[in-house]
């Protein structure tokens, strides 16, 4: 077993592509290749002095041109040491034969052979660098016949690595390819030939395994000589015939259960993938089939032989009392415990005595599969279904060499591991709760008896069989057919029942019904098939139990029976709300936490803060952030000030007076956000500055102004805040634009992440309208706004207690959100005159019509070919050079290109040059040959009979380019004059809506079909869909029912009549959020300290997407073709979450949503009624839904979402609705998701849990510190600043003292205090428990402004020796003690002193005090509750 396995995991395939594999097969043929030597200086010089013991190898790959696809499994030499480059030139020598066979005779089924250098670093490990490759041609170019060349030849080698294949630009040929750069004198000497006398091993190597001469092949014979080259001329061992018989499969817990649990868990299956039940639906096994064969590591010998397992119960009624008791009593692991039985005896007669030759069973079961592609059940009348098959169980049997006879009982195996098939397998039950002996049984068993001799035990299997030619006798039943009853079987062969033997049938061959079902499942999830007595269907109709495969294998007419449905009752779902705490949303985003004072206001215009001025050099205007703002987009479209300056100016960051005094305050700060659709900025990080009390306010709102600092931290002496402009002008915005734009600023919440720059954790985030910010005709606007920065705690999902079945009973707890501070910007646009005064035709804004119509398509407007775009003549057709519009074919000339020509830039300059330098070597050396006696004249004549040679071949590339892309430019041309293209601008969530009004030019009848390319992109097929959309856009078209024909999944249908014209009617709408800010293009943002502006910012657009409808007549020509211009522009975004998340999790949450009438753009209802909700997601991958619930209830919105690995983030937006066709979403969530490793600690309030965490090193030395968001709760050793060497292992010390009990979370991050770069991060689960409680006190207390109290309890130190304590408090704000520590003798009593602090406002506070030990474990804790009054 040990040896075969070994070989099956070090030999595992990967197969050709799926368009490859499906082409006609044809006849293997074999190869010999050997490798010889390698010339020239491939491997640098740097390489041997940075690396010892340098070796080289080569790895050998098959790879195919066509769809760009390694396949098969790499090769590799034996490493050969390399010498030190001295002698010129280099060899190293391999002579290494390798050998394969395959099916795929195509010219562009190749080898790549790699060259691969290796050696041990400085530390000693291992590394491997690729030093070039080659391309080995194995076919010709004639597929027919493989390349018959048996000579030495050198393959050329080039730069790179063989995964540069890969890429789209380098197509076939890849040796001629510009991107292809050849390694000068460097080869590699090898021979390919045909090796056919590796024909007869063909079943012991599989197909496209690349293998050496030097490896042992089970099943041949070690070779002769010195060389030991088994391949060169193999010989096999000699086979031995084994004989099984007495076959049982034990299924746990017994068959019926685990068979019944299969059928519930595929109907489940087909329900989640395809989204529906199967409605009237039966699935059923059809048959249970065992594939035997024998296995060599490799692969399958011979092609497995297929034989059908049936129930042993059904095998008991048909047959004999005497057979049925002789069954019982062999099965005695299948006693109480129904088995599959066989009931036939095995033949393998290719098993060898070898330790890697092993028998493979494999349990399959077949499925019939509801007809209909679209998941629908088939009707009543269907004839037949197609037939699915599941790997179910497999088992590997290594045989003994010596035993001749004996008994086997093996483990099945199932579930994710590789199995021989290479197909998934059946999942086995979970053996985490088991012990070994019980891990055996539960995936089940198969029992077997086995024999070399024909006779074996043969007798004693079926007790009827007594001469090995009863079993060779022919079986002469007649062919079963459904409209009659079967024939009995011959009287000799009724017992034995022989099983039909064959290969593996196809899904083809499986397309017919079953006549004896023997398990059938009601396919709905939720069924189940109720208890019956009643006997199977197929003793009811008297059919025959044997032979299912023939039965598959029949073709039925149309009076075959019809199986009915099984009736189960449909069990009733309760009404259950998932029990995750809903994460409460906000109808509005905070904006201005409070008025800024008028104190603060003098303090801040005191601080020397830059002033924004207008273009003519005049403060801007200040606007109140209280005042409601007037929209008028007329009025913002006809201002002649066209570019904004959108200035965001950060001044200052204010702590909260009531925050606590031990909370961690950051002493730098920065902030991330991302306006409109320029790239997401992260600040520098800017100093906190506190102000000294003479400047303080008596409020304390304003505390600490913004500086920037200098990469030394120290902080900056220029002018206090940081300031961003971003300029946004008409060369910057697409045509079109700019009212989206405008929208933008008017709807838009500007989120603001803030984060320390010490620790990199997030201190909290703001939002900020934008709507201030439309000047309505002024020069200039500012507005100074006062954000409140929220934080917000998730804890862990609780148990929430009650009834969950109930409506409403999710309360809103483990969410706790702190107001950490302030933060003071100031927001303005500052208006300039647009510099391009004058639009040429072609910049114009594009139509805003609903409408697109075909009617200016109707002609050839002229122009070139084969150039799109520039300015045309009606009619007139401009010729252009071939080489000013195919850079491919400029760059496959031989003619330089004039230095007038307008053709591509840079198309072959490259080329050019290296042709010109060759030329001149050239005739330079002809010179020197001549001896000088060459003339003018002579040489003249030579270079221009150079030319006409390269201009004859020229214009035959030219001819033959132009033969080949005539039909397809005149065709592409002329279906220019049936094209209209049209753009729309969309954004995320939202539908675009347009009608196309397609008419028929000519003057017949005709059925068109519209074909659409993008998924995005569908024709609305609902008159009231249609209708909805028409009353939101104000449009007046006729609406017509049943328009379209609907043909299934193929493209619809609509019939015009001549002359007629039809408005189509489409909807655009994309959930994808867009490419990554590292796709887009870089912002120059700019730290303004009082200078001006600069120029423009670069363009960052967001992608541009295409779609096209073609419109075809009834003879399959295009009438007309609609190409769209999708431009997506930024969306609004009501809500921002981040969640952080252990690594390799699901996330599940629910979001609550706030009412209805709070929310922007809700529909207007009756009293009591509200709308259904609907929610979808940019992720494909996150489920995201919501219930309808009752009246009056809230509404959760539920998220999973799987985390991956650490420190992986995840963003998606989450889009929710309360219109029925999903137009406009009323709600936009960005959700983000951070994976972060996971450290989960189990502690006690109050009590210190200590525990490590291992830091590993990188690549070079760093500073480090340790920073925590709970430093009260947690402490880290070392505490400070230490130094972390490079790829060393140090621990980090980690001690928890929580303050209050529950679960939620810590983070953790180790930073380099140098770079301020984020070295490891972790997420601490804590999960806290109360401690006893042994004393309780209560007091009454003063609220206000009062100087506190002083009181005082007493201790006993029960124990008999001095004893250290150390007092904590889960309120150090309210509670003080006067020591922290004490001592106190065996048995006494120490009085403990305690502070009680004032409290502003009343009421009532439980305040724990711990008493800890000298390792700081809690003795006691006591309760003092405090009221205030």
């Amino acid at each position: 077993m040990s040896d075969w396995l070994k070989i099956f995991d070090q030999n595992v395939l990967v197969p050709p592509h799926p368009q490859r594999a499906r082409q006609p097969l044809k006849e293997s043929t074999a190869f010999q290749c050997v490798l010889k030597w390698l010339d020239g200086p491939l491997i640098k010089q740097g390489v041997l002095e940075v690396l010892s013991e340098v070796g080289c190898h080569l790895r050998v790959s098959l790879f195919d041109v066509t769809y760009r696809h390694f396949f098969g499994r790499t090769w590799k030499t034996a490493v050969r040491p390399v010498e030190q480059l001295s002698r010129q030139p280099s060899r190293i020598v391999f002579d290494e034969p390798m050998y394969f066979h395959t099916s795929l005779n195509h010219p562009n089924v190749l080898a790549v052979v790699e060259v691969v250098a290796e050696g041990r670093k400085q530390d000693g490990s291992l590394q491997a660098l690729s030093c070039g490759f080659g391309i080995l041609r194995i076919f010709g170019n004639k597929p027919e016949s493989p390349t018959s060349v048996s000579q030495d030849k050198r393959l050329r080698l080039y730069h790179g690595t063989p995964r540069a294949l890969l890429h789209p630009l380098l197509q076939d040929p890849v040796e001629q390819n510009k991107h292809m750069t050849l390694i000068e004198s460097c080869s590699l000497q090898y021979t390919l030939r045909p090796h056919p006398v590796l024909e007869p091993a063909f079943h012991l190597l599989p197909e496209n395994l690349l293998v050496s001469g030097l490896q042992h092949i089970p099943g041949l014979l070690p070779a002769h000589g010195e060389k030991g080259d088994a391949l060169r001329k193999p010989r096999l061992q000699k086979s031995v015939t084994w004989y099984l018989d007495d076959l049982f499969f034990t299924l746990y817990p017994s068959l019926e259960k685990f068979e019944e649990e299969l059928l519930e868990l595929l109907v489940r299956d087909h329900f989640r993938e395809g989204g529906v039940p199967l409605d009237g639906g039966v699935l059923e096994i059809l048959e249970r089939r065992l594939h035997i064969g024998v296995h060599n590591g490799l692969g399958f010998v011979q092609r497995p032989q297929v034989v059908v397992l049936v129930p042993e119960m059904d095998m008991a009624l048909t047959r004999s009392a005497s057979f049925s008791r002789k069954v019982g009593s062999s099965s005695k692991a299948s006693s109480g415990n129904q088995a599959l039985v066989l009931r036939s005896r095995l033949r393998l007669p290719e098993m060898v005595h070898h330790p890697a030759f092993a028998i493979i069973f494999q349990l399959e079961y077949v499925f019939n599969s509801p007809s209909g592609v679209d998941g629908k059940a088939a009707s009543v009348t269907s004839l037949s279904s197609v037939a699915c098959m599941h790997m179910i169980r497999w088992a590997v049997w290594n045989p003994v060499l010596e035993a001749g006879s004996g008994k086997v009982i093996l483990p099945l195996q199932g579930g994710i591991r590789p199995s021989p098939s290479h197909c998934l397998v059946y999942k086995v039950p979970p053996a985490s709760m088991s012990s070994e002996e019980v891990k055996q049984v539960e995936s089940g068993t198969i029992q077997f008896q086995y024999s070399l001799s024909p006779e074996g035990h043969l007798d004693t299997a079926t007790g009827l069989i007594h001469s090995p030619e009863a079993e060779r006798q022919p079986s002469r039943r007649p062919p079963t057919t459904p409209a009659s009853p079967p024939a009995p079987a011959p009287q000799g062969l009724a017992a034995l029942q022989d099983s039909p033997v064959g290969p593996g049938l196809s899904l083809s061959q499986l397309a017919a019904s079953p006549q004896s079902p023997t398990r059938c499942r009601s396919a709905t999830p939720s069924s189940r098939q109720p208890d019956s007595s009643e006997p199977p269907l197929a003793q009811e109709q008297g059919l025959p139990l044997e032979g299912r495969i023939s039965h598959l294998e029949a073709q039925l007419s149309q009076t075959s029976l019809v199986l009915g449905a099984s009736v189960a009752e449909q069990l009733r779902e309760l009404p259950f709300t998932p029990v995750h705490t809903p994460i409460v949303v906000e109808a509005q985003a905070r904006s201005s936490g409070s008025k800024l004072s008028r104190a603060s206001m003098v303090l801040l215009q005191a601080s020397g803060f830059p002033e924004i001025l207008d273009a003519n050099k005049q403060p801007a205007e200040a606007v109140n952030p209280t005042d409601p703002v007037k929209f008028n987009p007329q009025k913002e479209a006809s201002d002649y000030l066209q570019s904004n300056e959108i200035v965001l100016q950060f001044l200052a960051f204010s702590r909260m007076s009531q925050d606590c005094q031990g909370a961690p305050w950051p002493k730098t700060v920065y902030f991330t956000f991302q306006f409109y659709r320029f790239p997401p900025v992260t600040t520098p990080r800017l100093q906190l500055v506190g102000l000294d009390e003479t400047g303080r306010t008596h409020s304390g709102s304003l505390s600490h102004l913004l500086v920037l600092t200098d990469r030394d931290g120290s902080s900056d002496a220029g002018a206090p805040g940081f300031q961003l402009k971003y300029l946004v002008e008409p060369g910057f915005l697409k045509p079109g634009e700019q009212r989206w734009f405008t929208h933008y600023l008017a709807a838009q919440t500007l989120q603001i992440d803030v984060w320390d720059g010490d620790s990199l954790l997030l201190v909290g985030s703001a939002a900020v309208q934008m709507k201030h910010l439309l000047r309505q005709g002024r020069p200039a606007v500012q507005v100074l706004h006062e954000l409140e920065v929220v934080a917000t705690e998730y804890e862990q999902d609780v148990v929430v207690s009650g009834d969950v079945t109930r409506f409403g009973c999710v309360k809103p707890i483990g969410v706790y959100t702190v107001v950490k501070g302030w933060l003071h910007l100031t927001l303005a646009n500052v208006g300039h005159v647009c510099e391009q005064t004058v639009r040429n035709s072609s910049s114009l804004p594009p139509s805003r019509s609903r409408v697109i119509s075909n009617d200016g398509a109707g002609h050839f407007k002229g122009g070139s070919l084969l150039a799109r775009g520039g300015l045309r003549l009606k009619n007139v057709v401009q010729a252009q050079k071939l080489v000013d519009v195919d850079c491919e074919l400029a760059a496959m000339l031989f003619t330089h290109t004039q230095h007038g020509s307008k053709g591509p830039q840079g198309a072959g300059r490259e080329g050019d040059a290296i042709r010109r330098r060759k030329l001149e070597r050239m005739r330079s050396v002809r010179l020197q040959e001549s001896g000088g006696e060459l003339s003018c004249w002579g040489a003249s004549m030579l270079a221009q009979q150079s030319v006409h040679a390269q201009h004859a071949r020229d214009l035959q590339v030219i001819a033959a380019y132009r033969e080949r892309t005539k039909a397809e430019s005149i065709a592409s041309a002329l279906s220019l004059a049936i094209t209209t293209e049209h753009t729309i601008h969309v954004t995320l969530g939202t539908a675009e809506f347009f009608e196309f009004a397609l008419r028929n030019p000519h003057n017949t009848q005709h059925t068109v079909t519209i074909e659409v390319d993008s998924p995005e992109l569908s024709i609305i097929q609902d008159s009231r869909e249609w209708k909805y959309f028409k009353d939101a856009a104000k449009l007046h078209t006729p609406v017509e029912e049943d328009m379209f024909y609907l043909r299934g999944s193929l493209a619809p249908q609509i019939f015009l009549r001549p002359r007629e014209t039809a408005h189509i009617p489409f909807r655009y709408q994309t959930f994808s959020g867009g490419p990554p800010a590292l796709a887009q293009a870089s912002a120059e943002l700019r730290s303004e300290k009082g200078t001006d502006a600069g120029s423009p910012q670069k363009s960052s657009a967001m992608p541009t997407k295409h779609a096209k409808v073609l419109f075809r007549g009834s003879g399959g020509k295009p009438l007309a073709v609609l190409c769209l211009t999708v431009e997506t522009q930024p969306h609004v975004v009501d809500q921002v979450f981040r969640f952080y998340q252990p690594e390799l999790t699901f996330l599940k949450k629910a979001i609550r949503l706030p009412p209805w009438h709070t929310l922007p753009g809700a529909p207007v209802g009756r009293p009591g009624e509200e709308p259904l909700v609907h929610v979808r997601c940019s992720d494909p991958n996150v489920i995201c839904e919501t219930q309808n619930v009752g009246p009056g209830e809230p509404r959760d919105v539920f998220l999973k979402v799987a985390s991956g690995p650490s420190p992986e983030s995840k963003d998606f937006f989450v889009t929710v609705y309360a219109d029925r066709w999903l137009a406009t979403p009323v709600q936009i969530w960005q959700v983000h998701l951070h994976s972060l490793q996971r450290v989960d600690v189990s502690c006690v309030t109050g009590q210190r849990t200590r525990l490590s965490l291992v830091l590993r090193g990188t690549q070079t030395v760093r500073r480090v510190q340790a920073f925590t968001s709970h430093p009260q709760e947690l402490k880290t050793d070392p505490k400070g600043v230490f130094v972390l060497p490079p790829h060393g292992v140090q621990d980090l010390h980690v001690a928890v003292r929580p303050r209050r009990a529950g679960s939620r979370f810590i983070h953790l991050n180790l930073v380099d205090v140098d770079y301020h770069q984020l070295v490891a991060s972790w997420l601490v689960c804590l999960s806290c428990r109360p401690p006893v409680i042994s004393k309780a006190f209560e007091i009454t207390l003063a609220a206000g402004e009062g100087r506190g109290a002083n009181k005082r309890i007493t201790y006993t130190n029960p124990y008999p020796s001095q004893r250290t304590y150390h007092l904590h408090s889960d309120h150090p704000d309210l509670l003080q003690f006067r020591e922290d520590s004490f001592q106190v003798g065996g048995g006494e009593t120490y009085t403990i002193g305690l502070r009680f602090a004032p409290r502003r406002s009343a009421g009532e506070e439980e305040i724990l005090i711990y008493i800890n030990d000298h390792e700081d474990k809690n003795e006691e804790a006591f309760c003092v509750k405090v009221i205030y009054r």
